[in-house]
């Protein structure tokens, strides 16, 4: 792993100073080739003067956030040839505990796929990995429309262009945002990720599966966004005594730990009342439940949490259903659903 990091302030004063620091601290990095260090001369900028004011932003913040944009670009140029992807973080995160391992598994769970952005923090541009052979034209995309919007606006709009219509975003984030200044005009700024985990090693497993419910689906809140990558979660209307979500591995699983929250900060009504949560065996000829189940635990307050399912259920389980056991009036949101197995499975 290389990090870069790019000195990009005006004054070069306090960039050397900035450097000096990071060069003592970490001589050892910088040596082994590890750690680098980039400016870019403000004669290589394009002119920040008398740009459009998109969105009536004050001139001021459009010439801070159109700066940025060329940063973002020359910092991208230079590192398109140094790794095989690429990760932006700022200077003012912190990492979850093996987040590294985490990426790396969360890129072996995408293989294959044509996807443009792995996102890993729901905030700004943090925690986003790009291929590096994708660098050079994103840097090109920002220069080319550096005054128009903000970077991550701008982002959204480089991931459709490269036709993955969905966000695919692995949670929890690995990379909380610790500043309380923001870097325009040095104001307060408390932004955190409440999907932070500090441990990455204690990210779920969650086997391929498909997934099937018996509640009406409300618009796109589809039942895929409570468990996969996809972005949001799942929101069902009416649910009633015996309605039922199922996942339905791909293949046998040995489940160690189930972890399912309810609800939303949005819409705190809408959590599961009354519900039960069983793991399924048998698995019927047209994959879409199991024959038997056995209940190992209950809802409380819209949370299931559980340990220790292997001792209960020894084997390999085909099928984890939800069930509600009690009708409510409110909609019912799953926010995520959370499967540990044992290794190999």
């Amino acid at each position: 792993m290389v990090v870069v990091v790019h000195l990009a302030d005006a004054d070069p004063r306090w960039n050397m100073h900035v450097a000096a620091n990071i060069t003592h601290k970490f001589a050892h990095h910088i040596l082994l080739g590890q750690l680098l260090l980039i400016h870019t001369p403000q004669e290589f900028y394009p002119t920040l003067e008398g740009l459009k004011r998109n969105y009536n932003d004050p001139e001021e913040r459009v010439r801070f956030r159109s700066k940025q944009n060329v940063d973002y670009a020359f910092l991208l140029a230079f590192a398109a040839n140094l790794s095989s992807y690429y990760l932006m973080i700022e200077d003012d995160v912190w990492c979850a505990k093996s987040f590294l391992t985490a990426i790396r598994k969360a890129l072996a769970s995408q293989e294959g796929s044509n996807w443009a952005t792995l996102e890993f923090s729901k905030l700004g541009y943090i925690g986003k990995l790009y291929r590096s052979s994708d660098l050079p034209r994103l840097a090109r995309f920002l220069l080319l429309f550096y005054q128009e919007m903000p970077c991550d606006w701008l982002l959204v709009h480089f991931r459709l262009l490269l036709t993955q219509k969905d966000v695919i975003r692995f949670k929890p984030s690995l990379f909380q945002h610790m500043g309380l200044y923001s870097s325009f005009q040095g104001t307060i700024n408390r932004l955190e990720d409440d999907e932070f985990q500090a441990d990455a090693l204690d990210l779920p497993d969650n086997p391929p599966a498909a997934l099937f419910t018996s509640m009406s689906v409300f618009e796109n809140y589809k039942p895929l966004k409570a468990y996969g990558t996809a972005e949001g979660y799942f929101w069902g209307k009416d649910p009633a005594a015996g309605s039922v979500f199922s996942i339905i591995f791909h293949q046998p699983a040995r489940i160690t730990r189930v972890r399912v929250r309810t609800g939303s900060d949005e819409r705190q009504s809408d959590f599961l009342r009354a519900g039960v949560l069983e793991l399924g065996r048998q698995r019927q000829a047209d994959g879409r439940d199991c024959s038997a189940y056995t209940t190992v635990g209950t809802f409380e307050k819209g949370t299931f949490e559980q340990r220790g399912l292997e001792r209960g259920m020894p084997g390999p389980v085909e099928c984890v259903r939800i069930r509600v056991t009690r009708d409510q009036s409110e909609w019912l949101i799953i926010q995520s659903i959370d499967i540990w197995t044992t290794a190999g499975t």
